[in-house]
């Protein structure tokens, strides 16, 4: 069977599993509590298919920082970051589909120097992307367990942070899963960004943000958790976090504030 045609994306997150093994009979990442297999039942798709019938749709959010999303909307309606920086581009967060478009826009961009991870179920087709870009993907080494189809490109980082280039650093706050990380950028806003992934879900009034063990299911992290992750989160400077999981998931210049004010309330219902 032609590998390109093979059915190994799983159409619930947009993972895509190795072409030259079986697919499992259940995602191994959607049947999970933080996850979720489709209640119609556990379906695949292949890049084929999915190019098809959907395109990447880029939108600019500033001079440096623009977000790619898939359309119609497909899996979790995820989206990707592509930050723009002297030193070299960065691809934080993956959709599980890397069309010509796609791959001119960025080429003509200067390309990718990293590609870098909130938590695993952004992981769709990474190696796509780290092969078209030859460059290397950065994944926590707490989430070893959630990576299903590794390839050459993936470099394992530990600790607490992972300093990158023009004051980028990769931030390890755990919570949501062992490995969940943010994107700090220094000179992105006044005050500092972050590119945070579901690691902090912005809520929809974007008024509020939350960190859970899942958040479709809605499960609460353990008390112990949420302490560590608030200790680490709390020391982090920033006024603005762009969210990963819809459109418009941006707080500019109040971030802190409203996180702030947000972990308050789980230190309060916690009795820390």
């Amino acid at each position: 069977m032609n590998n390109n045609r093979r059915s190994t994306i799983c159409t619930t997150c947009g993972t895509k599993f190795p072409q030259d093994e079986p697919v499992p009979d259940l995602c191994p990442i959607c049947n999970d509590d933080r996850q979720f297999i489709n209640l119609n039942g556990q379906s695949w798709t292949s890049s084929k298919a999915l190019e098809k019938d959907h395109t990447v749709k880029i939108r600019k959010i500033n001079d440096r920082l623009y977000h790619l999303t898939i359309k119609p909307d497909f899996a979790i309606g995820q989206r990707a970051f592509l930050l723009l920086s002297p030193g070299g581009n960065i691809l934080w967060d993956c959709i599980p589909l890397l069309d010509d478009a796609t791959k001119a826009f960025i080429s003509e961009q200067g390309g990718l120097k990293a590609i870098a991870f909130s938590h695993p179920h952004f992981y769709s087709n990474m190696n796509e992307w780290a092969e078209e870009f030859d460059c290397p993907i950065y994944i926590h080494a707490n989430d070893i367990p959630w990576i299903f189809n590794a390839g050459q490109h993936l470099q394992l980082w530990s600790g607490g942070e992972k300093l990158l280039w023009d004051d980028i650093k990769l931030v390890h706050v755990g919570g949501h899963f062992p490995g969940s990380s943010m994107l700090h950028i220094s000179g992105l806003s006044a005050g500092g960004a972050m590119l945070c992934g579901d690691s902090l879900y912005i809520s929809r009034s974007l008024h509020h943000t939350a960190v859970m063990f899942s958040y479709p299911n809605s499960i609460p992290l353990p008390k112990e958790d949420f302490a560590t992750f608030y200790e680490k989160c709390s020391k982090l400077k920033f006024d603005t976090l762009y969210g990963a999981t819809f459109e418009g998931q941006d707080l500019e210049g109040n971030a802190y504030e409203i996180f702030i004010n947000s972990m308050n309330r789980y230190k309060n219902i916690y009795g820390l």
